[in-house]
């Protein structure tokens, strides 16, 4: 496993919670009074939310599955 890699898809990570969960998490009672902007907005921002998810989540498994990174060497 790449220890480095996969440190830094998990930091893409917690940052695309910080930046983008509220955005897509539902809120009660609330798509009943939507119009369709904002339904198109909430579409817009999910889809959003979902790539960038995938391409963190492909960064995990590519981490997992790779070689360790070089370190260089002591002296």
């Amino acid at each position: 496993m790449d220890s480095n890699r996969f440190h830094e898809a998990l930091q893409k990570l917690q940052t695309l919670d910080e930046m983008s969960t509220y955005k897509v998490r539902p809120r009660a009672g609330s798509m009943s009074r939507l119009n369709i902007e904002q339904l198109e907005e909430r579409h817009r921002e999910l889809a959003q939310y979902t790539i960038a998810l995938k391409e963190v989540l492909h960064e995990l498994f590519e981490a997992i599955a790779g070689q360790p990174a070089e370190s260089p060497p002591e002296e």
